[in-house]
C-alpha cells in the first residue's frame, strides 16, 4: 500500500507539470479557438533563456523571474505579429501557422544554444520527508503547491479583476465586447502572454528532472494535450484535474503493467486521448457544443 501511495503522490507531482502546460493550451483555446502546437517549444525556449541567464552569473531566482517576464512579453508579441493576421481564417491555415511556429522556435533555439544536453538547476528544495512509510519529496510537494497557487491567482484574475472580466467577455463574445469598451486585441495579447508564462513555468519545473535540450518539451506537450483533452479544452479546472489523472495513470501503468514499463508510458496519454475523443469529445469538464437547428 505504501508503494501505491508513493506512486500516486509522484504521479500527482508530474501531473501538476502537465496541468500547468495544459492550462496554457486552454487559455489560448478559450480566447481564440486556436490549439497552439508550438506551446511546448515556446516553453523550451523560455527555459533555455533562464538557463542562459544563470550561466551569465545571475542568481537562479532572478533568472527565473526574468525568463517568466520575457515569456509574457514574447507571448504577446507572437500573438500580435504571427497569430493575429490569421485569426478567423480556416482551421487548416491556423494549424499550419502554429506548426510553422513550432519549427521556427525549435530551430532558433538550436541555432542559438546548440543541440547538446545540459543540466538545469533545481528551483525547488531537494530532499524528502518520510511519513508513514511514504517518501514525500520536497520538490514534488513544491510542484503541486506552485500549481495550486497558479490556479488560485488565475481564479482571482478572472473572477475579481476588471482585466479578467474583460478577457472572459472578449473570449465569450468578441463581436459584442467592443461595444462595451473592451479592446479584444489587447485582451488576446494578454491571454497569449499568460499562456507563454505558464508554459515557461512548466518548463523550468520539469527541466531539472530531464536533460535540457531543444526537444525536451516534446513528450511533456503530448501529456499536456492529453490532460487538456481529458479535462476539456475550455475548462481550466479540467486541465488541472486532467493533468493529475494523466500523471497518476502514467506512473501506475509504468509500475504495474509489465509490457509498458518505463519505455512505453507515452502510450498512456495517447490511449486516453483516443478514448476521450470517442466517448466524450468535450472532455470531463468541457462545455457541450450547442447547435441551433
Amino acid at each position: 500500500m505504501a508503494q501505491f501511495i508513493q506512486l500516486v503522490i509522484d504521479g500527482i507531482a508530474i501531473g501538476s507539470i502537465y496541468g500547468a502546460l495544459a492550462l496554457a493550451l486552454v487559455l489560448i483555446f478559450r480566447s481564440t479557438g486556436i490549439v497552439n502546437f508550438a506551446q511546448g517549444e515556446m516553453a523550451m525556449f523560455s527555459t533555455f533563456g533562464a538557463w542562459a541567464l544563470v550561466q551569465a552569473g545571475l542568481p537562479l531566482g532572478v533568472a527565473l523571474v526574468g525568463a517568466l517576464a520575457a515569456s509574457f512579453i514574447g507571448g504577446m508579441v507572437i500573438e500580435r505579429v504571427i497569430i493575429r493576421p490569421v485569426e478567423g481564417q480556416d482551421p487548416l491555415t491556423i494549424l499550419i501557422v502554429t506548426l510553422g511556429l513550432f519549427i521556427l522556435v525549435n530551430s532558433l533555439a538550436g541555432w542559438i544554444w546548440g543541440f547538446n544536453n545540459r543540466g538545469f538547476p533545481r528551483a525547488l528544495p531537494d530532499g524528502s520527508a518520510h511519513v508513514a512509510g511514504v517518501n514525500l519529496s520536497y520538490e514534488s510537494l513544491g510542484i503541486v503547491a506552485v500549481l495550486l497557487v497558479v490556479v488560485g491567482l488565475l481564479y482571482l484574475l478572472f473572477q475579481k479583476t476588471k482585466l479578467g472580466l474583460a478577457m472572459r467577455a472578449a473570449a465569450a463574445n468578441p463581436e459584442s465586447a467592443p461595444l462595451v469598451g473592451i479592446s479584444v486585441g489587447r485582451t488576446l495579447m494578454i491571454g497569449w502572454g499568460l499562456a507563454a508564462l505558464l508554459g515557461a513555468l512548466a518548463g523550468v519545473l520539469v527541466a531539472p528532472q530531464l536533460f535540457l535540450d531543444v526537444n525536451f518539451m516534446g513528450g511533456v506537450l503530448v501529456y499536456s494535450f492529453a490532460a487538456a483533452t481529458l479535462g476539456g479544452f475550455d475548462s481550466p479546472k479540467g486541465a488541472v484535474i486532467g493533468g493529475w489523472i494523466i500523471g497518476v495513470a502514467e506512473t501506475l501503468a509504468g509500475e504495474y503493467i509489465d509490457f509498458i514499463g518505463s519505455d512505453l508510458t507515452i502510450l498512456v496519454p495517447l490511449v486516453i486521448i483516443f478514448v476521450v475523443l470517442l466517448v466524450r469529445p468535450n472532455g470531463l469538464f468541457g462545455s457541450p457544443e450547442v447547435v441551433r437547428a
